[in-house]
């Protein structure tokens, strides 16, 4: 992954800075604000080449800049989601023009929210994963720094935004990074650096054995099947000014799923190096949630493993027993991931967690149902359901909430255990996924959210190919909103 790109706000005009691109937006009915002064911004949007239409680009040079005239449409329909993407757009564009410093120009009337939106859109466009690349003969310039200027001081709202999007980032480096290098152990590796870089949080990893003797069978299950050593991660977050309920988060870390005996197709096997972007975003958003330093306890659990086939797998009709004492059935070993995730469940609700959700790659259903436009949220207790869709609105990652029914828990029930790992009929699998996960939940508020169809290849200006990072801004606000007790607000349309 390239270096951390620094972030600023200033209150300098931007003529007044030393960035060489300065982006200046306008809305629908609207014209420049501040014009460079010989009017040339202007003479743009007088002459047609420059548009109000949302996205569109053009050109000028005056006082030793590059000036870009970047369409924000309708300022009513201007949300930190549209904000990120004009500034992805912008990015990419400063980049092909050799921009090292970037100012944007905040518009003015909005939000610290979009002020920030504007911030991360340009941090999360300029992620690229390239150690794996011979060095090019000669370095494609870069933009090296980013400047917001407004004429209030929006620095609280820059810094934030420059942590969540570098964390999200690092999450996207995770799930990207091929699985013999990103094994179990390398993902356990990065949450005790962050515990190590940051005051206050803590992490634990533990092997094989301790995942056996905690109880463990279903998790153990599938990690019988490779050589890699399994990896149940813990982080822990508890500063002395915490408020509200302890939040438990849960990510699914599969570094490499072939599906173990029931094999998966091989086209398009390489993409299972994705399997753990549910505890790839889970890790980073605790290391956001401490470097922000937020007032909440958390606790974080990632059970990593690869699903392999071998002659010690385990093996369609095998029985297991979970963590929370209900047996199961495998009917099929690439159901797996709801298998590592119940026992995380369990073992966070032991370590104190008092609302859960759960993060995970799960299901194809789910792809099929939302495609890369919105996870899939689902979730038994209204009012929980209720603060993730208000942290979704808020974070501008989209969730839909899904049907829980007890015809999907009827669905799963065993033969010769408790429950099947998979229905027999293949109708409502994202349904019947998630009511095999709410027997681990306890009792405590919970939630889980399918994030197949948006952790990769979303096709966002700022997130076009390969991980996305899906859940990281999500999280964080989620655990903003817990510290205040109440439900997140889209404070981009206040």
């Amino acid at each position: 992954m390239l270096p951390a790109l620094p972030v600023r706000a200033t209150t300098d005009p931007p003529r007044a800075t030393a960035a060489d691109t300065v982006a200046v937006g306008v809305f629908e009915g609207e014209d420049v604000a501040h014009d460079t002064s010989g009017g040339e911004l202007q003479a743009l949007l007088d002459a047609g080449e420059a548009r109000r239409t949302f996205g569109h680009l053009a050109l000028a040079h005056a006082d030793g800049k590059r000036w870009l005239v970047v369409g924000l449409g309708d300022r009513e329909r201007f949300d930190a989601e549209r904000a990120r993407i004009a500034a992805a757009t912008v990015a990419g564009r400063a980049g092909e023009l050799g921009s090292r410093s970037l100012c944007w120009e905040v518009p003015h009337h909005v939000s610290e929210t979009v002020a920030g939106a504007l911030a991360e859109g340009t941090l999360l466009a300029g992620y690229r994963l390239d150690r794996f690349r011979s060095p090019p003969d000669e370095p494609p310039a870069r933009i090296e720094e980013v400047l917001l200027s407004a004429h209030h001081d929006v620095g609280g709202a820059v810094a934030r935004a420059e942590v969540v999007g570098e964390a999200v980032n690092a999450a996207r480096a995770l799930a990207d990074t091929p699985a013999n290098e990103m094994t179990p152990t390398r993902l356990g590796e990065r949450a005790l650096e962050l515990a190590a870089e940051i005051d206050g949080l803590t992490a634990e990893v533990e092997g094989r054995e301790r995942i056996v003797e905690r109880g463990m069978g279903a998790f153990a299950a599938v990690a019988r099947g490779t050589d890699e050593e399994p990896a149940l991660i813990t982080l822990r977050w508890e500063p002395a000014d915490a408020r509200g309920p302890v939040l438990g988060l849960v990510g699914k870390a599969v570094t490499f799923d072939t599906g173990g005996i029931s094999i998966k197709p091989a086209a398009k096997m390489f993409e299972m190096k994705f399997d753990m972007a549910g505890g790839a975003a889970v890790v980073e958003a605790m290391g956001a949630i401490a470097r922000l330093r937020l007032p909440v306890r958390v606790v974080a659990v990632a059970g990593a493993t690869e699903n392999m086939p071998s002659g010690h797998a385990m093996k369609p009709g095998d029985v297991v027993t979970t963590k929370a004492g209900f047996t199961v059935e495998i009917d099929n070993t690439d159901a797996e991931g709801r298998l590592v995730l119940v026992d995380c469940m369990a073992h966070a609700r032991e370590l104190g967690a008092e609302r859960l959700v759960d993060l995970a790659t799960l299901t194809g259903a789910i792809v099929v149902a939302l495609g890369s436009t919105y996870a899939g949220l689902f979730a038994e207790d209204d009012d929980w359901a209720q603060e993730l869709l208000a942290a979704s609105a808020a974070s501008g990652e989209e969730l839909w909430r899904m049907p829980l029914h007890e015809d999907y828990a009827d669905m799963i029930k065993g033969r010769v255990a408790d429950v099947t790992n998979s229905a027999e009929k293949r109708e409502a699998q994202a349904s019947t996924a998630a009511a095999f996960l709410a027997r681990a939940s306890g009792g405590v508020p919970w939630a889980h959210l399918d994030i197949a169809g948006t952790g990769w290849d979303r096709g966002r200006a700022y997130a076009p190919k390969g991980a996305s990072g899906f859940g990281v801004r999500l999280l964080v606000e989620l655990a903003q909103s817990v510290a205040r007790g109440r439900p997140s607000t889209d404070s981009a349309t206040e």
